[in-house]
């Protein structure tokens, strides 16, 4: 198996390699375009209509059959509580993994996929960028070193908008991110009574804290219906990020908006340089502290290779 696990031993996990798991889509019509592909790719990532017919198609209609149950479920236990059946509210997927892993391409597909789905077409993604302190609040508090780790967001703002959603508001508004400006803005992004919300962020399976009183508190992950972790061998998500911010220094930097600019002037030694500081000192201790350790929470796993395709593909068993 994907794992090493040996032919008999029992696991919780179903593992499929890569070729197993493509076909399980290999009967299905790909509705994605080439132009779509090409408009929710990451910057770096390896996304070809190959890779969205072999590993994603398999994926949304394995989500999908979820969403389906859970409709069935929901519509049996209002049987079963005499209780005129209303709106189901929305199915809640939460994805997470490291920067620079494609875990936002990974939620894009899945958006677009997921919505071709007669039974759905509705679906909503949300980054929790959006729900990050303000830089000012994070200067405040010390924090502006440790942008994306736990403290840095405001967990109270996003636990609420994800109970919001769950207890089946017709209209939940969540704050936006700049990536230009690298904060938080005053825009508002609305969801509106979607079938499907994709959650997509850093920390979002991480598990409930002990409050001050000792009582474990509620976690964003609570409330998700499926998880999905996107994997890699950390030297390979430190090589791409280095080789993404070696592109962002041609590209984005050169903006003198960006709060980034500062690097567009940087020879490609010293660009290599900053990357592997900052990984060093910020985004592998992130993953290494906060991001990894969640991956067993995970319904799904995709393990990705080091050109971005994904490799193995591990399930939770139900």
């Amino acid at each position: 198996m994907a794992n090493g696990t040996h032919a008999g031993e029992s696991s919780p996990y179903v593992e499929l390699e890569r070729d197993a798991w493509a076909e399980l889509g290999a009967h299905t019509d790909q509705p994605l375009s080439a132009e779509e592909i090409d408009r929710v790719r990451g910057l770096g990532d390896q996304l070809d209509i190959g890779e969205v017919q072999q590993i994603y198609l398999p994926l949304s209609r394995l989500l999908s059959m979820y969403v389906e149950a859970a409709g069935a479920l929901h519509r049996a236990q209002e049987d079963f509580l005499h209780r005129t059946v209303p709106p189901r509210t929305p199915f809640v997927i939460g994805l997470a993994g490291s920067v620079a892993v494609g875990k936002s391409t990974t939620a894009r597909v899945l958006q677009q996929m997921l919505a071709h789905w007669p039974a759905h077409p509705r679906v909503s993604l949300v980054t929790t960028d959006g729900f990050l302190h303000p830089n000012a609040e994070l200067e405040r508090r010390g924090l502006l070193g440790r942008k994306g780790f736990p403290e840095s967001y405001d967990r109270k703002a996003l636990l609420r908008f994800v109970i919001d959603i769950k207890s089946g508001k017709e209209e939940v508004e969540a704050p936006v991110y700049s990536h230009l400006t690298y904060d938080v803005t005053d825009e508002r992004v609305v969801v509106q009574s979607p079938d499907i919300v994709i959650v997509e962020g850093l920390n979002v399976l991480q598990p409930a804290g002990i409050r001050g009183d000792g009582r474990t508190g509620l976690a964003v992950s609570d409330f998700f219906d499926f998880t999905v972790y996107v994997d890699a061998a950390q030297a390979d998500i430190r090589r791409w990020y280095t080789d993404r911010f070696l592109r962002l220094r041609e590209t984005a930097f050169r903006d003198p908006a960006s709060y980034f600019a500062k690097y567009a002037g940087l020879s490609h030694d010293e660009a290599v340089t900053e990357a592997n500081r900052i990984w060093d000192t910020i985004n592998g201790p992130n993953l290494n502290g906060n991001i990894a350790p969640t991956r067993s929470r995970a319904t799904l796993v995709l393990r990705k290779d080091a050109d971005h395709s994904v490799r193995w593909v591990r399930l939770r068993k139900l």
